[in-house]
């Protein structure tokens, strides 16, 4: 199905392309090993499968999880399901809620609780993603076949094998945390956004061109 991306995620993601020019060769180097897997997995079964990982999986590996999803559809790569978990379980940070939220996802906000479900469109016909903080190996991430990428230096360490990964990949990112309680704390949270945005829109990218007809 070809899923139409909300207006305000495809412009951003719009500009956000105009920024892979930025992204430095050791960074493309890294990205480019998971286009070919997603593109192999593609080439055999038709569908591919990511998990992005990171500690605490309340910031960097939602944002992984998420525009993944919104580059295969802003890409129309068809067959793609992008999913994030972490070696702890904490709580969908609220300041990356937000990020994501003024980059254009619809997020309701669900009632209180430890470890939130929300429910995140990023299209007007796909099926909402419901987010929350699990471990990677957790229900509903899939346990085999997929392709690890891990967005945070300390998980990458203290994960060197995850287990049902067909590829393990590490792309970590400064953590938003920092700018915690900080004045400048809303602007680097957008600015991790950005970042990952960009970088996973490049992944998609290099996986169009691969599997496009020739």
């Amino acid at each position: 199905m070809d899923y139409q991306l909300l207006p305000a995620i495809r412009q951003y993601l719009s500009t956000a392309e105009k920024d892979h020019g930025l992204i430095g060769a050791e960074r493309k180097a890294a990205l480019l090993k998971i286009a070919n897997g997603v593109a192999a997995s593609l080439a055999a079964t038709e569908k591919a499968a990511l998990i992005y990982v990171c500690t605490h999986n309340s910031r960097r590996s939602h944002m992984g999880q998420l525009w993944a999803m919104a580059a295969a559809a802003y890409y129309d790569i068809q067959g793609i399901t992008s999913y994030s978990g972490g070696t702890e379980i904490t709580a969908f940070n609220p300041s990356a809620i937000k990020a994501l939220r003024e980059a254009g996802f619809n997020i309701q906000v669900p009632s209180a609780a430890v470890n939130p479900h929300y429910h995140i469109e990023y299209a007007s016909n796909a099926p909402a993603i419901i987010a929350f903080s699990k471990k990677y190996m957790d229900a509903p991430n899939p346990v085999a076949d997929f392709i690890a990428v891990m967005t945070c230096s300390h998980a990458d360490e203290n994960c060197p094998f995850v287990a049902g990964a067909t590829l393990k990949v590490a792309t970590p990112y400064q953590d938003p945390k920092e700018g915690d309680g900080k004045p400048e704390q809303e602007q680097v949270y957008r600015e991790r956004c950005r970042e990952i945005a960009t970088e996973v829109l490049y992944t998609f990218r290099l996986v169009s061109e691969m599997i496009k007809p020739v």
